[in-house]
């Protein structure tokens, strides 16, 4: 059989982006505390496509992902990258990985003692790579006896912080949480001790920001900072 895939096609229109998505797949992640993390992963696998492709072989995809099972994390993204560029004989690659990632950090309302945190690895590769890791952070307020008695099942939330990182070193997950969510702390801390009616979610971005500023694992940073209101909701939000 012809392999009309890899015929070249004459029209010289180039294809932005071709690839397979939303893939169900089992994952490790790195645990400081645990050493590996088993988690599901809903994987989007992509590539720009040349003007003297038809088109390209879907399944090689799969079986890339298959060739790193196990072993996907920040460290060897790149290599997975390098891998859908030779093979599917691209002119850049792409991937996104979404994941829960459980921790236990002892401060947590919940009878399961653990926080789930929604995290994304997304990375491409044209002439350079671009690696990127995305977070979001739950931001849950104190619950007074009374609102306990009231809503025995509330747990605070006020809002969110969304935060995507550009790491020139390694650096684990939970350090990054850990210190986010410090910063937050000391925030909603502040805002008791000194009576202000409400939190900020101005001055929570701009914490978070000097907090990502202050690493220096960090190379640059985005945040946004929203607040779930009933009819609306709020935000701010500032990149380095």
């Amino acid at each position: 059989m012809k392999d009309i895939q890899s015929q070249e096609d004459h029209r010289r229109i180039n294809i932005k982006k071709v690839g397979v998505k939303t893939i169900s797949y089992p994952v490790t992640v790195l645990d400081k505390a645990k050493s590996r993390q088993q988690t599901i992963a809903t994987v989007n696998m992509y590539v720009n496509l040349p003007h003297h492709f038809k088109g390209t072989h879907m399944s090689r995809f799969v079986e890339i992902l298959n060739q790193f099972h196990g072993a996907i994390d920040l460290r060897n993204f790149q290599t997975i990258l390098e891998e859908m560029k030779e093979r599917l004989q691209a002119e850049a690659s792409h991937m996104e990985i979404e994941f829960p990632f459980f921790l236990d950090n002892g401060r947590t309302r919940e009878s399961l003692h653990v926080h789930r945190y929604r995290c994304m690895m997304c990375g491409s590769l044209d002439e350079e790579p671009d690696l990127e890791f995305r977070i979001n952070v739950p931001i849950y307020l104190p619950v007074s006896r009374q609102q306990v008695a009231a809503l025995p099942r509330s747990t605070g939330r006020w809002g969110q912080a969304s935060i995507s990182v550009r790491f020139t070193v390694f650096m684990w997950i939970e350090d990054l949480i850990l210190a986010i969510e410090n910063r937050i702390t000391r925030e909603i801390e502040r805002v008791a001790e000194n009576d202000v009616t409400e939190l900020s979610v101005e001055v929570v971005t701009r914490n978070i920001g000097e907090c990502l500023s202050e690493m220096e694992e960090v190379r640059s940073y985005s945040v946004r900072v929203e607040n779930l209101c009933d009819a609306y909701s709020t935000f701010a939000m500032m990149a380095s």
